[in-house]
């Protein structure tokens, strides 16, 4: 009974206006870091300055700005939302709005332990800590490397992130994305216009997250930590093929279209 009515006040808190508000802040912040992730990018591409970076390389931008600490606070909070909120789903499997088979509550705690840690890295960056970038990854993966069976557990992260990537073109290719989203509530030019960013952000980010994963699991193969590499890595990798600028361009411009998908998000989606 007491569990019954742990879980009751825990639903009654899920469906609160507050706890609304403060999850759909984490698509606000998501949309704000792809969006620093692809504009730099983009920059790059065109000759224009700009560089490759990752999510924490955003985070870092944003604290380089005018009030940067202030603003990246807010970021800070709204990405805890986003985490809170994946976890909640993970737990009790349901929404005010939808209901969550099992692979949607695994995915949900993947995706609230990133954004967790992500928050955690925004707070280290206030108060002065954290580093990070592509060496990062490779550190990262030197020391598991180091663990018994290292070996295999680098080449299984890297299976499981190309199968989020795949997962994540399945998602831009069927629409899927779609089912989360309040479509009721948009005008037609509304919805065409998300459906466009959604596609378009979801296979850009299939390319991204299915490249991470094919370097960690050639990090794997040749016991080398150096190939492995993070997001910024990806685009650098990108750049310096044959049509870099070209396709980083259009990598790029995918990820800022997913920037602007998770602004919608802030507005139409299922929480």
């Amino acid at each position: 009974m007491r569990s019954i009515g742990v879980e009751r006040h825990a639903d009654e808190v899920v469906r609160s206006r507050g706890f609304e508000l403060f999850a759909r802040s984490g698509f606000v912040a998501r949309g704000l870091i792809y969006a620093i992730i692809g504009i730099l990018a983009v920059k790059l591409a065109a000759g224009d300055g700009g560089k490759t970076t990752d999510q924490q390389g955003a985070l870092r931008t944003i604290a380089h700005e005018p009030f940067g600490k202030a603003l990246l606070m807010i970021v800070a909070a709204g990405l805890g939302g986003y985490a809170l909120w994946r976890f909640t789903r993970a737990v009790l499997g349901h929404g005010p709005e939808a209901s969550d088979s099992g692979f949607d509550r695994v995915a949900a705690f993947a995706s609230g332990v990133v954004y967790a840690a992500l928050c955690a890295i925004a707070v280290e960056i206030v108060a002065g800590a954290g580093s990070g970038g592509s060496a990062g990854a490779k550190q990262t993966t030197g020391g598991v490397l180091g663990w018994p069976g290292g070996r295999w557990l680098v080449g299984i992260a890297g299976i499981v992130l190309i199968g989020v990537g795949l997962y994540q073109g399945y998602r831009g290719a069927t629409k899927a994305f779609l089912d989360d989203s309040k479509t009721a509530e948009m005008t037609p030019k509304v919805k065409r216009a998300i459906t466009v960013l959604g596609v378009f952000g979801h296979l850009a980010r299939m390319v991204v997250f299915g490249l991470v994963g094919v370097f960690l699991i050639k990090a794997a193969v040749d016991f080398s930590s150096s190939k492995a590499v993070g997001l910024d890595g990806v685009l650098a990798k990108l750049a310096n093929r044959s049509y870099g600028p070209l396709l980083l361009g259009v990598v790029a411009t995918g990820l800022i279209a997913f920037a602007l998908y998770s602004l919608s998000d802030a507005r139409y989606r299922r929480i």
